[in-house]
């Protein structure tokens, strides 16, 4: 609709430079905006404060000059009009609307999409929790936004792959590992010491009698180094296919799963760092050697292998980020949980030292969730084995109203989780009320369909006699989905789409609350049918984008 407004404006500036009221040397950026109190008009624009100085006139002269020429002849504009120093607010005639209405109906689910991505590859991991636990809530607002982001970004043009970092190297797979065979030491009767820095959760416990039942006792004559080797590696696969499937439960699915270990076995690691050695960005001091982030954009320089020699986890993903730059995507997109915020510094420092552009490489931070059950906060914490999994959330509120709620708020925002108003069936749930708009409009048709009255297309319908306030209003809210959709993506704020909806199904169940859609009136049935299933398209493509599904009955 912005771009149908701009061509207006150009031409209204060509026709006043060939009457000689404009000079117009040079063709300026005009930048439509919609007014904040619709009253004003459709959409407004400072061009004339743009213009005032190259044309040497009063910004008010020329908004009243570029009004002149729009309300000549203009048949999309019903009036344009000056405000203050020469703001111009235009308002839109039923035309321009309905137009746009046909659009978006010929374009069926196609309505939305966009090519301002232009292909460009972009590379967007997520999750990536160490495959020492369950996925706790944290890790599933991070599943939500990250997937939701991904069929964003699909929508709006880019090249997109998905990725999952398995983080399965170090002292943590070596406390794993330890952890399951004290617990298998102990459920068999043998002593056994827990180690302090051990996972406690119940979760160890069951894998722990999973090998029992596998294996029974053939372990315990083992030496320590011998059964940690089995029991890490067992573990880890145990809890990583726990993973891989309440992600899958949860809708969400990678491209690609990609394990720390694999930077080991092709020496990605020692490479690079060797590589940043050459360049005079690593040193040795105190024991440990030392990358020179504090060139860059970090406040220090980084440990990347200790006085013990054991590699930090900065060294690896130094590794891997060097990895998936050299695989060809333009973007790197990382999520990111909000305690990491002090290592995106390090992380954009040394890829700046490797001579990657600044804008290749970029970090969402997700911010934590408190779930909140009868108002009282649910105590979490992975290690002592306190938390509230993903999996149990889903298992109580189910995975649409999950999804929703970890996505209806900005990432970089704490979320308090209210579990008893995830599960309401009433307006006051947010994702209750969109999905009713849809499996109400959905109803409408059933009814029409038991009516007689066949499915409307654009030849059939009649749109011009769509004439009331509250459906042009909806018309309105239709027509801006797809500039949604681009600001969403270039923001990458995937929660605009869940206050879209929000805002769109609150338009049409008013409008529903006035006005019949089947009614006795054939022509005009057919056309609000057609409006709706408009309606109904948009709703459901704003679900997809969201992994929430879009019911036909409830």
């Amino acid at each position: 609709m912005k771009e149908t407004v701009k061509n207006l404006i150009t031409d209204a500036l060509k026709r006043a430079k060939n009457e000689g009221v404009l000079i117009l040397e040079s063709t300026p950026d005009i930048v439509i905006e919609e007014p904040k109190d619709e009253k004003l008009g459709d959409f407004a624009t400072t061009l004339a404060m743009q213009l005032a100085r190259p044309e040497k006139k009063n910004p008010k002269l020329i908004a009243e000059i570029i009004c002149g020429f729009l309300n000549d002849g203009v048949d999309l504009i019903s009036s344009a009009e000056v405000a203050g120093p020469g703001f111009i607010n235009i308002k839109m005639s039923g035309d321009f609307f309905l137009n746009g209405l046909r659009e978006a109906i010929r374009l069926g689910s196609g309505f939305g999409q966009s090519d301002i991505g232009g292909k460009k590859k972009v590379l967007v991991e997520f999750v990536s929790a160490n495959p020492t636990g369950p996925l706790h809530v944290g890790h599933g607002r991070g599943a939500a936004v990250g997937h939701a982001l991904s069929c964003l970004l699909k929508k709006a043009g880019y090249d997109v792959s998905t990725e999952y970092y398995i983080n399965d190297v170090g002292n943590q797979m070596n406390n794993l590992g330890r952890s399951t065979w004290m617990r298998y030491k102990e459920r068999l009767g043998k002593h056994a010491v827990f180690p302090e820095d051990g996972y406690q959760g119940d979760y160890i416990k069951d894998i722990a009698q999973e090998i029992i039942d596998k294996d029974g006792s053939s372990h315990l004559d083992k030496k320590d180094e011998d059964a940690l080797t089995y029991f890490r590696q067992y573990s880890k696969d145990s809890i990583l296919d726990g993973i891989r499937n309440d992600l899958k439960e949860f809708r969400v699915e990678f491209d690609r799963w990609f394990s720390e270990a694999s930077l080991d076995e092709d020496d990605s690691v020692n490479k690079s760092i060797h590589w940043l050695r050459e360049k005079g960005f690593v040193y040795d001091k105190d024991g440990a050697t030392w990358v020179k982030t504090s060139q860059f954009k970090d406040d220090a320089d980084r440990v990347i292998i200790k006085q013990g020699g054991e590699r930090t986890y900065f060294c690896s993903d130094i590794a891997y980020h060097k990895n998936k730059v050299d695989r060809g995507y333009d973007l790197i997109l990382d999520l990111w949980g909000a305690d990491h915020h002090g290592y995106v510094p390090r992380m954009q420092s040394v890829l700046e030292a490797m001579g990657y552009s600044q804008d290749v490489f970029k970090v969402l931070l997700v911010q934590f969730v408190t779930l909140k059950r009868g108002g009282q906060k649910v105590s979490m914490s992975t290690r002592s084995g306190e938390f509230e999994t993903l999996a149990d959330v889903v298992a109580e509120v189910g995975v649409d109203a999950t999804r929703f709620f970890f996505l209806m708020r900005s990432s970089d925002s704490h979320l308090d989780f209210d579990l008893d108003l995830a599960k309401k069936e009433s307006p006051e749930n947010p994702v209750y009320y969109i999905q009713y708009a849809h499996a109400r409009v959905c109803s409408v048709f059933r009814t029409a369909e038991e009516q007689g009255v066949p499915a409307p297309n654009l030849d059939s319908a009649d749109l011009s006699l769509l004439r009331e306030e509250e459906e042009f209003a909806l018309m309105k809210k239709i027509l801006t989905y797809p500039a949604c959709i681009e600001k969403s993506a270039q923001s990458q704020e995937i929660h605009r789409i869940a206050f879209y909806l929000q805002e769109l199904v609150s338009i049409f169940h008013s409008y529903y609350k006035q006005h019949r859609v089947v009614t006795d009136n054939r022509e005009l049935t057919l056309a609000r049918l057609l409006l709706l299933d408009c309606l109904r398209n948009v709703i459901a493509s704003g679900l997809n984008i969201l992994g929430v599904s879009a019911p036909e009955k409830m």
